[in-house]
């Protein structure tokens, strides 16, 4: 049985059910087989990088940064070995460059510094004296002074981000592991906390997200609507995060569709403060008109009935905390 998506909606409209159930079966989880990207970094690729840091700091003891920074200009994946240590992901460690430097350093930045580097791991950088270099000089420094500090102490209900085994207690706690490894339970707790390939699912999430999206656009286009597809981490108009697309456009936004796959038993809020929309969704979907929420800023759905008539999720209210939504009894 086709998708509802490679059908007339005259021919969806006839068998309701039949095609929610067909799009209900094909929802699987392919949490074992993720795909590589362009930006996939293998290990023997990794461990170039962790040997020249390695080299440069003679095993962990001189985090002095001018010597890194010149490693990473001469082998870049070094940069990502570094943040490896810290455990931060881009956007944290331009954070905390910011607060504790003088140079600012937006999250999206940080992004492309750190996919670009991925791209190409083991080409040698050209920086010059711009505002990339500004940047990631600042980064490799505030890296090397939360790496060789103490920790400070936190209330026992917290945990602080550097309370782990190979930076507890700043270089006193990276030499030995760097010279004599790691136990295999400290590998497994910090498995346990952090998650194995999750840093990687992330980078990739979008080539995932790109099934949806061709057949969202492929549905817009059939319908000759205007609408604009947003490019990944672009910065549209007054949008705290840019949906996938705006109908029309970003200046007169009338609705905005953030495409995830996931299950079908709930509508994400997204932080955009737009409902996610689901496969299903897309076959007749009715969408309440946008009202303005802190003025023109931002922007949502008030309803999203979905094709199945099954069920109506509505949106109940703001309360500070978030959106919340309140689900109704079913459509006839």
């Amino acid at each position: 049985m086709p998708f509802p998506f490679e059908v007339p909606f005259a021919q969806v409209e006839a068998n309701l059910d039949g095609f929610v159930d067909e799009v209900f079966g094909a929802l699987q989880s392919e949490f074992l087989n993720l795909p590589k990207g362009d930006g996939f970094v293998d290990y023997s690729t990794f461990s170039k990088g962790y040997e020249e840091l390695k080299a440069t700091t003679h095993d962990f003891r001189d985090l002095s940064p001018e010597p890194i920074i010149a490693t990473i200009c001469r082998v870049p994946i070094s940069f990502i070995v570094l943040r490896t240590i810290l455990g931060f992901t881009p956007p944290e460690w331009a954070y905390i460059t910011t607060q504790r430097s003088e140079v600012a350093v937006p999250q999206g930045a940080a992004r492309t510094v750190d996919r670009s580097i991925r791209m190409a791991p083991l080409t040698p950088l050209r920086l010059n004296n711009g505002v990339t270099n500004s940047r990631l000089r600042a980064m490799v420094t505030v890296a090397c002074q939360l790496l060789t500090e103490p920790p400070p102490s936190v209330p026992r209900d917290k945990i602080y981000r550097l309370d782990k085994a190979d930076t507890k207690h700043g270089l006193a706690s990276l030499q030995p592991l760097a010279d004599m490894g790691v136990p295999y339970a400290m590998l497994l707790y910090e498995r346990f906390l952090g998650r194995p390939f999750a840093g990687h699912r992330d980078s990739v999430s979008e080539l995932v997200g790109d099934i949806l999206e061709s057949a969202i656009e492929a549905q817009l286009d059939g319908a000759k609507v205007s609408f604009r597809k947003t490019k990944r981490a672009e910065r549209v108009g007054d949008f705290d995060q840019a949906p996938d697309f705006i109908v029309p456009d970003e200046y007169n936004p009338e609705i905005v569709i953030e495409a995830k796959l996931q299950k079908m038993t709930a509508l994400r809020v997204t932080k955009s403060r737009a409902y996610s929309i689901s496969l299903a969704s897309l076959c007749g979907a009715e969408l309440s008109p946008i009202r303005p929420v802190r003025g023109d800023r931002l922007h949502r759905w008030s309803r999203i009935r979905c094709a199945s008539r099954r069920y109506e999720k509505t949106f109940a209210g703001d309360t500070g905390k978030g959106l919340h939504i309140a689900e109704h009894a079913p459509v006839n």
